[in-house]
């Protein structure tokens, strides 16, 4: 019979995908080296530094973006790219999962391969929940593709989607169209 951290730490996982970190743990006051043991009976995965995963709980196909959150210990929204291929956007296919984190942040971790870093300090508004995992407005996904290297025609599709889907407001929009303007 599961003892009661482990019931709070599937608790946890249940709304992380089934996955737990050691700040979880630390959270729930609870030592984080339990995480290892249940890992060598055999009773979860490791997924990375720090991060292990309940095999009890199905996985999905938004596994990998929780993952890609919790890696920089919790400090990951979804950016760039992945956000508009989140929100639904555009025709835009990452390659590698793009994650911000604070501009000092420094991450010092293995693991980041199928991961792009960008520092940058988020304005409480410009986040949000895709299904329960931390990324940024549709808005600011805009905005960082303007900044970043989305080609322009993906840039457009954006802006004309989440003005027909209602996803960004008039002012936003006509700010996101004289960005786009000034980038080319």
């Amino acid at each position: 019979m599961p003892g009661r951290v482990w019931e709070q730490a599937f608790e946890v996982a249940l709304d992380q995908y089934g996955f737990i970190t050691f700040d979880d743990m630390r959270d729930m006051d609870a030592d984080p080296v339990r995480l290892r043991q249940w890992h060598q009976a055999g009773k979860i995965e490791r997924r990375g530094h720090g991060i292990y995963r309940f095999l009890q709980i199905p996985a999905t196909e938004l596994d990998s973006y929780m993952l890609a959150t919790l890696w920089p210990s919790r400090h990951g929204v979804l950016g760039y790219d992945t956000a508009l291929e989140l929100h639904t956007l555009c025709d835009v296919n990452p390659e590698k999962v793009h994650i911000v984190v604070p501009a000092g942040y420094r991450v010092n971790r293995k693991g980041g391969e199928n991961y792009v870093l960008h520092k940058e300090n988020l304005d409480e508004k410009d986040k949000g929940w895709h299904e329960g995992i931390p990324i940024v407005t549709p808005a600011k996904a805009i905005e960082q593709a303007i900044r970043g290297a989305v080609p322009t025609h993906l840039i457009r599709q954006s802006i004309e989607t989440a003005a027909h889907l209602g996803r960004v407001s008039a002012p936003e929009l006509e700010i996101l169209k004289q960005l786009l303007e000034a980038r080319q």
